[in-house]
C-alpha cells in the first residue's frame, strides 16, 4: 500500500475504465429512453465506449505482457470488449450482457484478488463496478446527448425522471461497496492522510461527494451541469485508475 502507482499502466486503466462505464451507462440511458412515452433522441453513442474500452484493454495487457506478468483474466476482458464491440458494430443483441460481463471481470485482476476470502472481496466489486456503471457512467452518457430543445424541456425532465430513480439505488450500492473495499485496503482511518494510497482515495470521495451535489442540483433544480458532473465524473474515474495501478495492498 505504500509503493508508488505504475503511472502508465494508470493512464490505460482510465481509458478502459471510462469506455466500460460509459458503455453501461448507455446501455442504461438507451433502455430508460425506450420506455413510454419513448424519448427518441436519447440514443448516447455506445460504439465509441466500447472502442475506448477494447484498445485502452488491449494497451494494458500489452504493458503486463512487456513487464513479464499477464494474468488470463486480463486477456479474457479484453476478449469480452472485443465482442461487445463487435456485437454493437454489428447490431447483435448482446450487446449488454457482453459489456457487463467485461466490466465485471474488472475484479478478477484486481486489488480483490489479494483479500482472504477472496470471493466475498471479488463480489463486492463485481457489484462496485456495475453500479458504477450504472450511476457514473449513466452520467458520463446524458452529458454526450443534446435535447433538441435543452435539459430544461420536459422530455429532458422526463429523462432526468427516469434515470434518478436507477442512479439513486445504484449510488447506495456504489458507496456501500466502496466503503466495504475501502475497510479491506486500509489498515485504520489515519491511512487517509498517511500513505500515497489512502490521499487518493480521500481525493475520489470528495470527487464522488461533488458528483452527488451536481447530480441532486440537476435532478431537483434542473440546471444544466450535466458537462461539469461529466468532467468529474472523468476525474473521479482517474482517481480509481491510479488506486488500480497501486501494488497490491499488503
Amino acid at each position: 500500500m505504500r509503493g508508488s502507482p505504475d503511472l502508465v499502466l494508470a493512464v490505460l486503466h482510465w481509458i478502459e475504465y471510462l469506455g466500460l462505464l460509459g458503455a453501461l451507462g448507455a446501455i442504461v440511458i438507451r433502455r430508460l429512453a425506450s420506455n413510454r412515452p419513448e424519448i427518441h433522441w436519447a440514443r448516447p453513442p455506445m460504439h465509441i465506449a466500447l472502442g475506448a474500452a477494447f484498445l485502452g484493454g488491449l494497451a494494458v495487457v500489452i504493458v503486463e505482457a512487456f513487464q513479464g506478468s499477464l494474468p488470463w483474466m486480463h486477456l479474457a476482458r479484453v476478449a469480452a470488449e472485443c465482442l461487445a464491440l463487435m456485437f454493437c458494430l454489428r447490431g447483435v443483441s448482446l450487446v449488454a450482457p457482453t459489456a457487463a460481463f467485461a466490466a465485471a471481470l474488472l475484479s478478477f485482476g484486481g486489488h480483490a484478488g489479494a483479500v482472504e476470502p477472496a470471493a466475498g472481496a471479488m463480489f463486492a466489486d463485481v457489484l462496485h463496478v456495475l453500479s458504477a456503471g450504472m450511476w457514473a457512467g449513466g452520467i458520463l452518457a446524458l452529458a454526450s446527448l443534446r435535447p433538441p430543445d435543452g435539459w430544461r424541456a420536459a422530455e429532458a425532465r422526463a429523462l432526468l425522471d427516469r434515470f434518478a430513480g436507477v442512479a439513486f439505488i445504484a449510488f447506495a450500492v456504489t458507496a456501500l461497496t466502496g466503503a466495504l473495499r475501502a475497510t479491506e485496503q486500509l489498515h485504520g482511518l489515519g491511512d487517509l492522510w498517511q500513505t500515497p494510497y489512502g490521499e487518493v482515495l480521500a481525493l475520489k470521495t470528495v470527487g464522488v461527494g461533488i458528483m452527488l451535489v451536481l447530480s441532486s442540483l440537476a435532478w431537483r433544480r434542473g440546471l444544466p451541469v450535466a458537462r461539469v458532473e461529466a468532467a468529474v465524473t472523468l476525474l473521479v474515474v482517474a482517481a480509481t485508475a491510479v488506486l488500480a495501478a497501486f501494488p497490491t495492498p499488503a
